[in-house]
């Protein structure tokens, strides 16, 4: 069986590093991209299971990412939030996301939230 991709999206190089790190030990294929164009283009060439991604970035944020991954051909992979926002739960709402990861967490929170969502099933709409 291969591994499943796992896409994280975050402008702080910190993040992706320790989120790629972390991820790639327990055995996920992971991709980064440090805004949410560079995102987009990754999961059109390469559709992951699952996006962790974080909301304010230069370029395109996590809303306009959010928009224009939807607005493509699915399936689509489930999103969850990564942010140090106090409206974590919110901002998912707001863009439809499957969950949320609020910063700074532990990797005990990071592993269970992605193995909880890397497995479910496309959307295809």
């Amino acid at each position: 069986m291969s591994a499943l991709r796992v896409l994280v999206v975050d402008d702080d190089q910190g993040i992706l590093d320790f989120v790629s790190d972390l991820l790639t030990d327990e055995g996920y294929d992971v991709a980064e991209a440090a805004d949410g164009a560079e995102a987009l283009t990754m999961a059109r060439e390469q559709p992951p299971a699952l996006i962790l991604l974080d909301m304010r970035m230069p370029v395109m944020d996590g809303w306009q990412f959010a928009d224009k991954y939807r607005a493509e051909p699915g399936p689509h992979a489930p999103i969850l939030v990564m942010t140090a926002a106090r409206d974590a739960a919110d901002i998912a709402a707001d863009i439809h996301a499957q969950g949320y990861l609020a910063k700074p967490f532990n990797l005990d929170d990071l592993l269970s939230v992605v193995e909880r969502h890397a497995r479910q099933q496309p959307a295809s709409t």
